[in-house]
């Protein structure tokens, strides 16, 4: 009977480091989301701004735009409302597409186990998340068309009203 309780207590502390370890890689995750999401409403919005200023705009589109940003601000946020720490957060490049490596350690723990060295361990995670260009263009013809993921869109950049969100031009995603 007593080896029975020992194994059901073992299951219950891996049970608990899983459940760190999961928690630890979901805020990593959203750490890396929320800094690249920061960077892609900085390429929308210098989108915005460029419009009617000759063709800078193409720029913001193919992600070629100068960032002034720190999306890693955004990543200390959400590791914080998940609990967690963030140790680094670095700009990358991967594939021409600007992201954020970010790299946690959680506050919670596996607290108190029966099995010896396994006790109050934290788990240490990272992700990785970039700004991926959804949008086609023609950059030889005067009017303003691109086409984004299926969608056309004209735009005349005179108009103040723009039906566009930043999720049209650009997606964020996890690549690591």
């Amino acid at each position: 009977m007593a080896g029975l309780l020992f194994l059901a207590l073992a299951f219950f502390t891996v049970a608990q480091a899983s459940t760190v370890r999961n928690g630890g890689q979901s805020a990593a995750d959203a750490a890396a989301l929320a800094a690249a999401r920061d960077d892609r409403d900085q390429l929308f919005d210098g989108f915005l701004d460029s419009l009617g200023e000759g063709d800078s705009w193409q720029d913001w589109l193919d992600l070629t735009a100068p960032l002034t940003g720190d999306g890693c601000g955004e990543a200390d946020e959400f590791a914080d409302s998940n609990d967690s720490d963030v140790l680094s957060c670095e700009p990358i490049t991967r594939e021409m597409d600007p992201g954020y490596t970010v790299k946690i350690e959680t506050r919670f723990d596996t607290g108190n186990t029966i099995i010896p060295g396994t006790e109050n361990k934290t788990a240490k995670s990272d992700a990785t998340a970039v700004v991926q260009p959804l949008c086609d263009f023609d950059p030889d013809i005067d009017k303003i068309e691109i086409t984004c993921d299926g969608d056309e869109f004209e735009i005349d950049p005179d108009d103040d009203e723009i039906d566009l969100e930043s999720a049209d031009l650009f997606s964020v995603v996890l690549v690591e």
